[in-house]
């Protein structure tokens, strides 16, 4: 997997500015998918980053690359862990809650709306969707906004304002490595 593609779709992940980041990426088989997967472990472990396969179909694989600590932490939110505890899920261990969430995605036929809680969206905005997804968004960046406009905007512009810095300095050479905090 190419260092850009992780840059294009992870990096406030990588920055430590957002909890984790959820992308797809094409392999020929399950056993290239996990040589990746344990590449990309073994290089961001000591960065207190963690990369999990969600959902395996076809030749693609749904990767959450997230921050253990920080997911820890979101997770201990009182609105997270209503929202979480209503859709059946247990916050007090954050790995229960990522396999309740695969268990999810390989049952279910509707895409489980809660992953935006695992992702560092406003618990608000999910719930909101959660209740009605085709409702009336303020704003749609990251995710549909449906509280606080101006600071879903200004955290739209920081991610994008880190992916644009992260995408330059490799540019000018700096490696992967280098750049995760």
């Amino acid at each position: 997997m190419p260092d850009s593609y992780l840059i294009e779709y992870c990096a406030p992940t990588l920055v430590g500015i957002k909890t984790g980041s959820l992308f797809s990426f094409e392999t020929n088989s399950e056993k290239e998918s996990n040589k990746e997967i344990i590449k990309l472990n073994r290089l961001f472990r000591k960065k207190g980053l963690r990369a999990i396969p969600l959902r395996r179909n076809n030749k693609r694989t749904l990767l959450y690359f997230y921050r253990p600590s920080h997911l820890a932490k979101d997770l201990k939110n009182v609105e997270v862990k209503e929202i979480l505890s209503k859709k059946g899920y247990c916050c007090e261990n954050p790995d229960f809650c990522i396999v309740q969430l695969i268990k999810k995605l390989s049952s279910e036929k509707a895409f489980p709306h809660e992953i935006g809680l695992f992702l560092s969206y406003p618990p608000f905005d999910v719930k909101c969707f959660m209740n009605n997804p085709l409702g009336q968004a303020k704003c749609f960046g990251c995710w549909k906004v449906f509280g606080n406009k101006k600071e879903a905007e200004k955290i739209f512009e920081k991610y994008k304002k880190c992916t644009e810095f992260l995408k330059n300095e490799h540019r000018k050479g700096k490696t992967l490595a280098q750049l995760v905090v």
